[in-house]
């Protein structure tokens, strides 16, 4: 049996997808030739991804509001009036520090944009992927989402539940066409791993360096992930060749071995 033809013209949405891995996304995309929508809490953020890249629209939302992730879908609508792929991008990295001492604001947060953000692009999406009558979701989880991450509650808990998420949708929508996949990076070259590692390395007591070369240490090929790496990974999941792709958590990592504390 021959694989199915895609349409030369996809409809995407990216959550975050103004800055960071959410940019490389968009991107990766939108020189597949598809049609890509993002949005992002920052308006000059989406300003400058527009401008650009002009073939793109976007839209100014916190994933973590209801109402406004509603807004972005009558946008999306009105735009184009389908959607073809959906990739829950949208994540912070939360607060750090033992779990006794972790800020329930800090959690709130954390829960409210990983996860509940990822809930609320979803349930509207899925309307739109069925009348599609094919489709693709995309959550952006973590090796975090795998093993745990000391001194990382509220991150590792919300990545280990899209991966939940993830094997339960692909079995809801699977019978639709409708294929889910999570991406489990390791640490990604850029400015918010970054933030994390001299956070780390302030609670820790020790220098970012010395945190930065522990990260690395971790991985099997002794490397930082790039994030064009998890965008060829997403755009090979939502193509036809990836089609009996459903219900996995693909690490994309370089083989993370572990987790531990520095020592």
């Amino acid at each position: 049996m021959n694989p199915p033809v895609e349409s030369p013209r996809r409809t995407v949405l990216v959550s975050a997808g103004a800055t960071g891995l959410g940019q490389v996304l968009a991107r990766a995309f939108l020189d597949a030739g598809d049609q890509v929508h993002i949005f992002d809490v920052s308006a000059p953020a989406v300003a400058a991804f527009l401008q650009q890249n002009p073939g793109a629209s976007g839209s100014v939302a916190d994933v973590s509001q209801a109402a406004e992730v509603a807004a972005v879908f009558e946008d999306l609508q009105q735009r184009y009036g389908r959607l073809d792929v959906l990739v829950n991008n949208a994540g912070i990295a939360g607060p750090v520090g033992l779990v006794e001492d972790c800020d329930i604001a800090g959690w709130d947060q954390c829960v409210g944009v990983n996860l509940s953000g990822a809930f609320y692009m979803t349930r509207l999406a899925v309307p739109l992927l069925k009348a599609s009558g094919s489709g693709s979701i995309i959550n952006i989880s973590s090796s975090a989402g795998l093993l745990g991450c000391p001194l990382r509650s509220a991150y590792a808990a919300t990545k280990w539940a899209l991966i939940g998420l993830t094997k339960t949708w692909a079995m809801e929508l699977g019978p639709l066409g409708i294929r889910v996949n999570a991406l489990c990076p390791g640490s990604i070259n850029g400015e918010r791993i970054d933030r994390v590692i001299h956070a780390d390395a302030k609670q820790r007591g020790v220098t970012p360096q010395l945190v930065r070369e522990q990260y690395a240490r971790q991985v099997s090929l002794r490397q930082f992930v790039e994030a064009e790496d998890i965008a060829s990974m997403a755009l090979y999941l939502t193509s036809a060749a990836g089609r009996m792709i459903s219900g996995q958590a693909l690490s994309i990592d370089g083989h993370t071995e572990s987790l531990a504390s520095v020592s």
